[in-house]
């Protein structure tokens, strides 16, 4: 049996959900947030969570934005920004993957050579003995993948990474080699961003196709939210292929947006089904 075989029928089966800490995931969202500010503000938004700016920088060529923060008690936090404009990052997506040789799997190119520039700067700045975060919007969370692929190859206490807005960054066989990162990815339903490239029936023979990890939490109106993961989370970019991006998408992108949903579920937070009403050669994902 083929590899992609085995994890559809993993990801067919229905896994059972540790319950979501929208605390931790509050936390993770404003530090993601702060990534889009000033070195003077990131320190002052980094202080209501009780974290301190160690490290700022723009890499060169790609521009990547990102921070280092540490807790009083040395815990670390890698924050990554992305972009909201919507038209840039779908345009950014349409690349092919490539073999990363220090990780050995097959990467999205960008994101790939900006997250081993970010990872080479930033690690003589880590401390090894104690944990570490990493975080992203967008774009920014694509890297905050790869670079916890990095610093778990290299051996550091990778603590989790939460992300938002994330797209893409590896195929079938990535995901399967870097399956164990204790990654969640945050998305709203509307943001399509986490859902292109889509998954089309016709390339099921190919193991080169774009692949999501980790478990996604949903965010849904008011207090509900629901948890996918694998081959159902994929298929909900079927429903956007013949989608003409517009406002909806965007606003659904948005970090702002993420931080409002966020908040509705920090106290009494539900957990729904997710239907998505597709059904995959005559089985229904729901």
């Amino acid at each position: 049996m083929s590899r992609f075989l085995i994890v559809i029928l993993f990801t067919v089966c229905s896994p059972v959900f540790a319950a979501v800490d929208f605390f931790e995931i509050k936390k993770s969202a404003l530090i993601a947030a702060a990534s889009y500010a000033s070195p003077k503000i990131i320190n002052e938004r980094l202080n209501r969570v009780e974290y301190s700016l160690i490290h700022h920088n723009v890499l060169p060529h790609s521009e990547l934005s990102y921070f280092l923060a540490r807790s009083p008690s040395g815990l670390q936090y890698l924050s990554f920004r992305g972009t909201a404009n919507l038209e840039n990052a779908l345009v950014d997506l349409d690349v092919s993957l490539k073999l990363d040789t220090d990780l050995n799997i097959q990467l999205h190119q960008g994101f790939g050579a900006a997250a081993k520039a970010a990872y080479e700067d930033v690690k003589s700045k880590l401390d090894k003995s104690q944990p570490v975060s990493v975080t992203g919007h967008s774009l920014g969370g694509a890297i905050a993948v790869i670079m916890a692929m990095h610093l778990q190859r290299d051996g550091y206490l990778l603590d989790q990474v939460i992300t938002f807005g994330q797209p893409k960054v590896t195929n079938v066989t990535g995901a399967d080699v870097y399956g164990n990162l204790p990654l969640i990815r945050v998305v709203t339903p509307k943001d399509i961003v986490p859902l292109v490239p889509p998954l089309s029936p016709l390339q099921l023979k190919s193991m080169d196709i774009f692949w999501h990890m980790g478990q996604e939490v949903i965010l849904m109106p008011e207090k509900n939210y629901a948890i996918t993961q694998g081959l159902k989370s994929m298929m909900r970019a079927t429903k956007f292929v013949s989608s003409v991006p517009d406002e909806t998408n965007l606003h659904a992108h948005q970090m702002a947006t993420y931080l409002t949903l966020i908040d509705q579920k920090r106290e009494g937070a539900q957990q729904v089904p997710y239907k998505m009403e597709i059904n995959f050669f005559g089985f229904s994902l729901d």
